[in-house]
């Protein structure tokens, strides 16, 4: 406990430092940040440390999640409503149910020839007929002033409930994909995430009906004041004077206090629930079967289905991330989805932090992140240092300074090298 105290400890002064040494807006910036983080770091340290399931998808129910604040939380837009809005739904309902009954057929007809047929007789007339309604649908929808809609809107509801909203919808598709995926080896496991979560995001960046594809979306509504109604406030100017900050600064880091606070909680929450739920029988029956499927199988465990649960509530979690991400960020873009960033990212700060350990995860959210933003800056000015001998003009310093940004990925090597050298098990490990 001791050992686990000064390494929050440490990375708290980290923080701290990082306040003092450039600013506090700067070192709440990248707090929040770290908070989500660990959310995903959470996520995935359920799905990995607790079952062993190896998901690199996890860049796909983050976007899941922002997806789910454009839906729940702007207007509708009711001129692309009554342009093709009822027409476009009824032809996912359509293409819904052209799946269900091609399923339906191949479960109930014997198996043959006449079932492969009535199978792919339905699934082509039933692509055609779905495509003759979609495509009309969705091109007059998206022709309702494109330059700053040409999309549905949502339900105009607060943007806080577009978090647990992120988190069922990332669920809904964990689901559908744990009920064909979760059968494969755990590296074909592997490679069908990966596929989706690519596909996730390019449905996300095409489809302008959904949420304007890579036009994006801005203005997302806050659970926190604005900075500029803060600063017009006479109250706020007083209580701003007497920290001894004018009004622009005490209103940036009073806002950043505030969402820290909310992702804090949700933090919190889910850290006791997940403690609790790591030291139930259930917990003990999941570790059991992920230390060997065999043994717990023939101990009357379905595997199959505590994987599909265990895969459904981890990437549950990283979709309220995104959602929470997004909220942070005031926009949903597309085109940011990178798999280094929310894939690779957040598996280093589980391996670094501990896997099958909640609170390593946690360290290791706060403390990769803070490595990522940082060792840029840092890196930059040991370069400028480094290279000061160095004629103005020399071609090696140039190139020296112009590729300080790969030492992000520098780093997170190395961090991975020492941890398992070192530290096999993560700085903090499963006990």
């Amino acid at each position: 406990m001791s050992r686990n105290a000064l390494l929050f400890g440490g990375v708290a002064l980290l923080y701290i430092l990082t306040g003092f040494v450039q600013s506090w807006n700067t070192a709440l910036a990248i707090f929040n940040m770290g908070l989500i983080s660990a959310v995903m770091a959470l996520g995935v340290n359920i799905q990995w440390g607790y079952a062993g399931l190896f998901n690199v998808g996890i860049m796909g129910f983050v976007a899941l999640g922002g997806l789910a604040t454009v839906l729940i939380s702007l207007p509708p837009v009711p001129a692309a409503w009554a342009a093709g809005g009822l027409r476009l739904y009824a032809a996912l309902a359509v293409g819904a149910g052209v799946i269900a009954a091609a399923i339906i057929a191949f479960r109930r007809m014997r198996p043959g020839k006449a079932r492969s047929l009535a199978v792919l007789v339905i699934l082509v007339l039933g692509y055609v007929l779905y495509r003759e309604l979609f495509d009309p649908a969705r091109d007059a929808v998206e022709r309702v002033n494109p330059s700053v809609e040409g999309y549905l809107g949502g339900l105009g509801l607060p943007i806080l409930l577009s978090w647990p909203a992120g988190a069922l919808l990332a669920a809904g598709a964990a689901w559908l994909i744990g009920k064909t995926a979760l059968g494969l080896r755990s590296d074909y496991l592997a490679i069908a995430t990966l596929g989706i979560a690519e596909i996730v995001i390019a449905a996300m960046k095409n489809e302008d009906w959904l949420a304007r594809g890579v036009k994006n979306v801005a203005g997302l509504p806050r659970p926190v004041p604005y900075e500029v109604d803060l600063q017009q406030s006479a109250s706020f100017a007083e209580h701003a004077a007497w920290w001894g900050m004018d009004p622009g600064t005490a209103s940036t880091i009073w806002v950043k206090l505030l969402y820290a606070g909310l992702f804090a909680v949700v933090l919190l929450a889910l850290i006791w629930l997940t403690q609790m739920a790591l030291n139930s029988p259930w917990g003990r029956m999941i570790r059991a079967i992920r230390d060997n499927e065999v043994a717990a199988e023939a101990m009357g465990k379905d595997v199959t289905r505590r994987h599909l649960q265990i895969f459904v509530i981890g990437s549950a979690i990283c979709g309220m991330a995104g959602a929470m991400m997004t909220t942070l960020d005031g926009q949903l873009t597309p085109g940011t989805y990178q798999p280094l960033r929310f894939t690779f990212l957040i598996w280093v700060m589980v391996i670094a932090g501990g896997s099958g350990n909640n609170w390593g995860s946690v360290l290791g959210g706060f403390l990769i992140w803070w490595l990522w933003i940082q060792v840029e800056p840092i890196g930059g000015a040991l370069m400028n240092l480094i290279t000061m001998p160095l004629a103005d003009g020399s071609g090696l310093k140039r190139h020296l300074l112009d590729s300080v940004q790969h030492i992000r990925l520098l780093t997170m090597g190395v961090v991975l090298l020492l941890v398992l050298r070192f530290s096999p098990r993560g700085l903090i490990p499963e006990r």
